[in-house]
């Protein structure tokens, strides 16, 4: 079904609480009001599914098919394109809820023609599920000083995805830590969003601020997204563990046009029903044209402000200027902050 592995945890996860609340305490989950709102339930499977008494985790590989052995570099060397956009290397294909829900829902299907009548309830990043809490403690991986699982044979990319049961199965073993004494994802994040090993505040992840934050990026954050435009992959890039990270062995996570090496100009030109067309099926289409609109304007204020050819910085420039009346007054005061930097390079 395209699993790269499949564990089983128990459903005590009373030992995470603790760190839950601490994090929500500290205002680490920003706007994510969900995050609060659903409480212990996060940690607390029965409560969420009742009858709930062992939870299936599944973990899915989710490079593109054509990726090369030195795909770390490759983007790497995204940065240092500033008119390029770069969306994050997950949200290029399909949309991963789609993809694992639906295999997901097959695997549990097969488990109850083995088993008979089964109670079940499938989750991919989409209900108040402690994801890696519970794929660590199967022993899908041990969580990095970034928090994402890692895996000695595959890195971090790969999608999490839950079964919870009703059927008490043994769990599997957790596997031990080999960070050691590395911390160079915590080094290379541009907003040093990991405060701590193992501890993320969400406010400075540019993942956060271009996806799940609606209203205007902080300005003194702006100049540090670069060209991200839709998520952040640094810290994987970054991590030894992802040399071993193994491309998927299905298309729906293959790179669609438009979406991998793009111009930001040519990006910025996309009328909101060409964006809605071809984010069909995927994740960026979530975020809406207008906050799609407001990422690309930082990226080329801060475009503007990079060592560029002047007919780059010209083609930015015209292509923001059609969005300076925009309806949206976030996306026009990104516009604005843009043209601004692109006329005076000091400014921040």
């Amino acid at each position: 079904m395209g699993f790269s592995q499949i564990g089983v945890a128990g459903v005590d996860l009373s030992g995470a609480e603790q760190g839950l609340l601490d994090w929500l305490a500290h205002g680490f989950h920003g706007e994510m009001h969900y995050m609060a709102a659903h409480g212990l339930r996060r940690a607390r499977p029965a409560e969420l599914v009742p009858g709930t008494v062992s939870v299936l985790t599944a973990r899915m590989d989710y490079l593109p098919r054509d990726t090369a052995a030195d795909w770390q570099a490759v983007e790497f060397a995204r940065l240092s394109r500033p008119d390029e956009g770069i969306v994050s290397v997950y949200a290029r294909g399909r949309d991963y809820h789609k993809v694992l829900r639906s295999r997901l829902q097959r695997l549990a299907e097969r488990i109850g023609e083995a088993v008979g009548p089964l109670g079940h309830r499938v989750f991919t990043d989409s209900a108040p599920v402690l994801e890696a809490e519970l794929a660590a403690r199967s022993g899908q991986g041990w969580r990095g000083k970034h928090t994402l699982v890692l895996d000695r044979q595959g890195g971090s990319m790969f999608f999490l995805g839950e079964i919870y049961l009703d059927l008490a199965l043994p769990a599997t073993a957790p596997v031990s830590a080999h960070c050691g004494s590395c911390s160079a994802c915590m080094a290379i994040c541009p907003t040093q969003a990991i405060v701590a090993p193992g501890r993320l505040d969400a406010r400075r992840c540019i993942s956060y601020l271009t996806i799940e934050h609606a209203g205007s990026i902080p300005v003194e954050l702006r100049p540090l997204i670069g060209n991200r435009i839709y998520g952040c992959d640094d810290c994987q890039l970054a991590c030894p563990w992802n040399k071993f990270a193994r491309p998927s062995t299905l298309a729906d996570f293959d790179a669609r046009p438009g979406l991998q090496g793009e111009p930001l100009a040519a990006l910025m030109a996309w009328s909101e029903a060409e964006f809605l067309r071809r984010t069909e099926g995927g994740p960026i289409r979530r975020i809406g044209h207008a906050r799609w609109l407001r990422n690309l304007a930082v990226g080329m204020g801060n475009a503007l402000r990079s060592p560029l050819a002047e007919a780059s910085k010209a083609a930015m420039r015209v292509a923001l200027g059609q969005r300076l009346d925009h309806a949206d007054p976030v996306v026009r005061e990104h516009v604005a902050w843009a043209l601004e930097a692109s006329s005076d390079p000091g400014q921040q």
